[in-house]
């Protein structure tokens, strides 16, 4: 990435190094303290104008930088900056587009991680029949949002298994069992998962 360090701010080359180092440091090394400022710096140069009329692009650096600050614990930052990557998403793609959805259901994951059971399994509802609208119930899509709604009644205090979501559940673990392990939530400080 220091090859490209001495070419100009518009340079794509740049711009790319730029965005391949900060997500080999959080995704690849694990080092999201390290990738944060790398990847904050490629959103900064992608706004600037060189690449603003990319709203995608932007978008995908945004989710980069969402994931590295739920890593870091920084949930309610990443939260935030979670579901303005989703509203934009719709507003741009509509909520029936692929994309939408697979944003949509991370969103819901986090929240759901979070122990925010109302608003994860509220917008994971809401994905569903786009899902199955789109792409068909038998798809991977629809079952992974499917399973993420069975698992968030599961798991939480106002679940109740009475819901046709545990059929589908139920459905997708005789299809492949080990699809269907249960979500933990990220330790918080002082806290450490059995």
């Amino acid at each position: 990435w220091k090859t490209y360090l001495g070419r100009p701010e518009t340079d794509k080359y740049r711009f790319a190094a730029l965005g391949t180092l900060g997500n080999a440091l959080h995704f690849g090394a694990g080092r999201s303290e390290e990738a944060l400022p790398v990847l904050e710096a490629t959103l900064a140069l992608s706004r600037r104008g060189y690449w603003s009329h990319k709203e995608q692009r932007i978008l995908i650096v945004q989710g980069n930088i969402a994931s590295t600050l739920f890593d870091l614990g920084r949930y309610e930052e990443a939260l935030v900056l979670k579901r303005e990557i989703y509203s934009r998403l719709v507003a741009t793609l509509g909520v029936s587009h692929q994309r939408t959805l697979l944003n949509g259901n991370n969103l819901a994951n986090s929240l759901l991680s979070l122990e925010l059971w109302v608003d994860g399994i509220a917008l994971l509802r809401d994905l569903l029949p786009a899902a199955r609208q789109l792409l068909g119930s038998n798809s991977n899509i629809a079952l992974l949002i499917s399973k993420n709604i069975a698992l968030a009644l599961d798991q939480s205090p106002e679940g109740t298994r009475d819901d046709p979501a545990f059929d589908s559940h139920a459905t997708l673990r005789r299809r492949d069992p080990f699809q269907c392990q249960h979500r933990r939530r990220p330790a918080r400080s002082g806290e450490h998962h059995a």
